[in-house]
């Protein structure tokens, strides 16, 4: 991966060269391991933002041109020809599967559905008016009292069985979390149903009467999973990375990437669209007042759904997205006046020097937040969606950190701006 060198010249006239690592894609990244022992000095980088945290073969995000790859395969063709259990076998071992390997992964996957009765009494045990992301969060991480027989990180049986064991019971204990909050009776998973079916039966079936699926809801719902299988290394998977390096379960750094996302600068960006939709519409407020609101520095209202951190150009997710609404606002009815007002807030922005010259398009949160909602889930179950869906992303990473030689415990470093050493007063 090193074929060239940096060389870094300081005001003395010393110089320190370092190697430039090159990945398949992307930019060079210079490897500043030995920058203290060279230098006798750190780097600063908030937010880690030109930091390369470690080497991965799992996503790849190219901002400046929208693209999204995942084990090399673009975003767009995997939403349309994929399924998400397909794309957790694909995230997982590197490789599409082949029929017998997807049957045979998919038969294990079911294996699992299933969660320890006394997950249920503990799920019960929180109160009637716990926040599902609350809820899930503890959950997850109780998971490594329920399942120590597979705890060993040094054995890899072990992390293959939990990698396992989270993508296939996430969706039932996302669906408990709903039904406690709601105060609705749990429901089995039915092996029978596929795997976004089985989840939606748990969540909207009720023992009193029989459940009707939609395909086109379920469609919907599976190419949302598959959008946010994964994401390169954001601030949850950074935190499952980071959690995992001291050696901890993966139950919970699963936990810690759970409640990284449920953030409202992570995974609740997709509620906060929908909360300024809600407000836009319901005080009447033109497209040409909300946008004129946002350009006004004076004025505290924000524009959300629109931008990324690494994407510079339109959100490779949100075009794809963007057709799901269609599909199931016309097949559901949903909430057609809400999609109309995001349709015409999108073409206003598209439209406007402003945003454009600042490279401002809409992102996947901004339709996500209306498919969720034309699904019937509530706003406070979105970031269990996204946490369900991302599992995959996380667990994958973290089975890849382990196969890592140069896997060692994360340990940034600062630059103290406290008191200089002092004696205390006598």
């Amino acid at each position: 991966m090193t074929n060239r060198t940096f060389t870094l010249t300081d005001q003395d006239g010393k110089s320190s060269e370092f190697d430039v690592l090159e990945g398949t894609h992307g930019p060079g990244c210079i490897a500043i391991s030995d920058l203290y022992a060279k230098t006798g000095c750190f780097t600063y980088d908030p937010g880690f933002g030109a930091t390369g945290s470690c080497k991965s073969a799992i996503s790849f995000i190219n901002g400046e041109e929208g693209i999204l790859l995942h084990r090399g395969y673009p975003i767009d063709q995997l939403a349309e020809k994929s399924s998400y259990l397909e794309i957790c076998y694909l995230l997982l071992n590197g490789e599409l599967p082949t029929k017998p390997e997807f049957a045979e992964f998919d038969n294990t996957i079911k294996q699992h559905t299933m969660v320890h009765e006394n997950i249920r009494d503990f799920i019960n045990g929180f109160r009637y008016d716990a926040h599902p992301m609350a809820m899930l969060v503890g959950t997850v991480g109780a998971l490594s009292s329920f399942y120590h027989d597979s705890i060993d990180i040094s054995n890899p049986e072990h992390r293959e069985i939990s990698a396992h064991r989270l993508i296939a019971k996430l969706p039932t204990i996302a669906s408990y979390c709903y039904k406690h909050h709601r105060g609705l009776p749990f429901m089995y998973p039915d092996n029978s149903l596929g795997y976004v079916e089985n989840f939606m039966q748990m969540m909207f079936a009720v023992p009193a009467q029989d459940y009707v699926q939609s395909p086109t809801a379920a469609r919907a719902l599976e190419v949302m999973m598959i959008l946010h299988a994964d994401h390169e290394q954001n601030a949850s998977t950074s935190t499952v990375r980071l959690a995992g390096s001291s050696g901890a379960n993966p139950f919970a750094s699963i936990a810690a990437g759970i409640a990284s996302l449920w953030g409202p600068a992570h995974g609740g960006a997709n509620e906060a669209v929908i909360n300024m939709l809600d407000s836009i519409y319901n005080s009447g407020e033109t497209i040409e007042t909300t946008i004129a609101r946002a350009k006004d520095k004076n004025d505290p209202f924000r524009l959300m759904g629109f931008g990324h951190r690494v994407y510079k150009n339109f959100d490779p997710r949100a075009k794809i997205i963007a057709g799901l609404c269609h599909d199931l606002l016309d097949e559901l009815g949903g909430d057609q006046p809400m999609f109309d007002l995001a349709l015409e807030l999108e073409q206003a922005t598209l439209a406007d020097d402003y945003f454009r010259e600042r490279r401002l398009y809409p992102n996947v949160d901004f339709y996500s937040g209306i498919i969720l909602r034309a699904l019937n889930i509530p706003m406070n179950m979105f970031t269990v969606m996204f946490a369900m869906a991302r599992t995959v992303g996380w667990i994958s990473h973290w089975l890849e950190m382990h196969h890592d030689p140069e896997f060692r415990i994360g340990r940034p470093r600062q630059i103290y701006t406290g008191h200089a050493k002092r004696d205390y007063p006598s």
